[in-house]
Formats: structure tokens, sequence, C-alpha cells
């Protein structure tokens, strides 16, 4: 593809509108509990700042479904971003049509608007042309700077493109493709990759993907169940895709022909029920009593995991290796998180989860690239062209 990047292209004076990804996690008060999407998408604003640009930011946030919701309006960000910024973020909450683009229009050098949550309008993720043309009157120049909504192909990100000539990529999205894109392709051996999470379903198109690049894979979280059951194991009421497990099987196959040596843990932390006060215990992973539910890697595992970190160059870790949102079985996925980023290797992190593990952990200034994408992430891991890039191709 030949895509363009924010700083070849002429922004001096000109309407800018930016499409970053701003769905950030609120509390039940309308507190913004992370932002670090926000954070990351400040050098392109800054960048067009410089250039006397007048800045429209659009972005998504939650599933509204087409319908107006008030707890998913975009007002806290764009007071957030104002704090951030040290200065004025003009929210626009008026429906999108004439008196917006009048707006526009009238917006003057150097000031940032940042219109309403572009999910409340149905048209959005039906990649409806009419929304995405009277987006383009709004703006002479398009800037994608969301990654972690590129494997989408909706209005704001992709019809919007037909109508307007100057398209590019900020510099959030540039970072992913280079980084993220260009590293899986070209990674310095020994590669491995780590892939956790609660589902094979949710993975398994990945997990068939980097079985081709990696010299070897780590299986964690609650998909790790599926692939133990598999090998004729014992899993006690862990959480099992039966209809996944020939799946499992076939990749296991598929790892040993390639020569991937494929880790799985060998022994879990378990507990009567999902919930964090239940009391725990160390299994090994043959063999789960048939009351029990893994919800961690145990320390045998921890150990067998960094011991194969320690030998890589590069590693990509995607999806959580137990239910570390519960306190009591954080503690695997944070000591591999710690793991990573003292190991030598060149590390990328991606996907929601990952990324709240790592900086739960304290150690995101220790990773060689954190990814902001979740399901983007993925499709890149799986291959796959993202729709919001190959928008930007022309």
């Amino acid at each position: 593809m030949t895509v363009k990047y924010i700083d070849q292209v002429d922004l001096e004076n000109k309407r800018v509108m930016v499409r970053v990804d701003y769905n950030v996690p609120y509390d039940r008060d309308m507190n913004i509990t992370d932002d670090t999407r926000i954070k990351a998408t400040i050098p392109t604003i800054d960048y067009c700042l410089k250039s006397s640009a007048r800045i429209i930011l659009v972005s998504h946030l939650g599933r509204p479904k087409g319908q107006i919701k008030p707890s998913a309006s975009l007002a806290p960000v764009a007071q957030r971003l104002s704090e951030l910024m040290g200065k004025k973020i003009r929210f626009i909450d008026t429906p999108l049509g004439e008196e917006t683009i009048e707006i526009s229009r009238n917006i003057a050098p150097g000031e940032i608007v940042m219109l309403e949550n572009i999910r409340f309008y149905p048209g959005e993720e039906k990649n409806d042309r009419a929304l995405g043309k009277l987006l383009a009157k709004h703006a002479d120049v398009f800037i994608n700077d969301a990654f972690a909504a590129a494997h989408r192909g909706h209005a704001s990100n992709f019809a919007v493109t037909e109508f307007i000539d100057t398209v590019a990529a900020g510099f959030l999205l540039k970072n992913e493709i280079e980084f993220s894109q260009k590293t899986i392709e070209n990674a310095e051996k020994p590669f491995g990759a780590i892939i956790g999470g609660a589902k094979v379903s949710s993975k398994l198109d990945v997990l068939k993907n980097i079985i081709n690049r990696v010299d070897f894979l780590i299986i964690g979280g609650g998909m790790a169940f599926t692939f133990l059951k598999a090998k004729g194991y014992e899993i006690g009421k862990s959480l099992l895709e039966e209809e996944l497990v020939d799946s499992a099987v076939e990749i296991l196959k598929n790892a040993k022909k390639k020569n991937v040596e494929l880790l799985l843990p060998v022994d879990i932390v378990g507990a009567e029920e999902f919930d964090n006060d239940s009391p725990s215990a160390i299994y090994p992973a043959e063999k789960i009593p048939e009351n029990i539910i893994g919800l961690d890697i145990g320390p045998h595992s921890v150990q067998l995991f960094t011991d194969k970190i320690k030998t890589a160059k590069t590693i990509i870790w995607n999806g959580p290796l137990g239910a570390f949102e519960m306190p009591n079985f954080a503690s695997g996925t944070n000591q591999i998180a710690k793991v990573l980023a003292d190991s030598e290797c060149f590390s990328i992190v991606g996907g929601g989860d990952s990324v709240t593990a790592i900086n739960q952990a304290g150690v995101s200034g220790k990773i060689g690239y954190i990814s902001t994408g979740g399901g983007a992430f993925l499709e890149l891991l799986e291959g796959k062209v993202l729709p919001g890039i190959a928008a930007l191709d022309k």
C-alpha cells in the first residue's frame, strides 16, 4: 500500500479532521480511569497546531448502537484532553449538519473542536456513504490516527476518505504500522509470542497465523484449558470450548510439524468459584480436581515461561495469563509482565487487557512498544489488511 503520513501533507491553515480513538474507560461517575489512548494522540495534535491547522476531532466511545446515550458522551474526554494539553477544547454536541459545517468553516487557526460520539449516528458502523460525505464537508484534510479502530471499516475512517482528496496517517497510526506490522514480518530471532485471554475462539486465527512466524509460542489464560483438554488432561470446571478441542489438536500438531515449541501451563492456581475471595490452591495442570476452576498460572509455569522468555530477541504479547482482574489471581500475569520488562528482548504488547496488565505491574516504561489496539492488533497478528489503513491508500 501507498499510505502518506501526516508530515508528508500540507496542513497550513487547513481544516484538518483527525479521527482518533478515545474509546476510554469511565467509572460510574463518568471519570476517565485510563487516559492512555488520549495521551497517545497528542503528538499528532501538536503537529497540527504547529501548522496553524484548524482541528476537528472525531471519535467513538462504547457501543451506543446509533442512539444518543449520555453515558457514552465524549464531554469528559474533551475536558481531559484540555487538561493534558493546557488548551481549551471546544466540545460540539450539536448534531451534524449545516450548523456544524458552519462551525468548522469558522474555526480559528490553532483552535481545536471535538464532535460528539460518532457512534450516536446509525450510519457510522454501517459505513454509510452519506454520513461519510457529511463528515467530509467539515474538513480539507483527513488524518486517521485511530489504530484501535482501524480493523473496522466505518463511515468516520473509511467512507469519509472517498470525499476528501488529501488523506494521511497520523503519528500514532504510523508508529503502529511500523512497530507492529514490520516487526512481526522482520522480527529478530528467536521470536516468541505469548497469547492469553479467555477464549480460543477469539484468538484462533491469530494462533494459526503466528505459528508460521515464531520460534516458540506460550499459551495461557482461560484458552489454555482447551489445549490442555486436547492433550487429554483433566481440567475440572475450568473454561473449555469443547467445539474447539479438535482445532487445538491441529494447532499442537502444526506446531510440532513446524518445529515451533508450544508451551502450556504445567501448574495452575485454582478455586471452587470464580470469585476473588474463593480459597485457592496450586494444582498440576494435567490433573485439576473436578470441582476446581483454573484461574491463574502456577509458580512452575511462571518459571517455565520465564526461562523461555529470557532466550528471545523479540516477543509479542496479547492477552492476560489468568483472571488478572481479580487481585488474588493476577500474580502470574504480573510476574510475566515484569519478566518481559526486564528481559533484553524487544517486546511489543497489544490489546486492552495486556496493556492494563503492563500498567498494573508498573513496567510500561520498560516495554519496547505498547500498541493502543485490541482487535486491530489481533487482526495484524492474523495477517489481515486493516480497512482503516487500506482506506488511506490513494
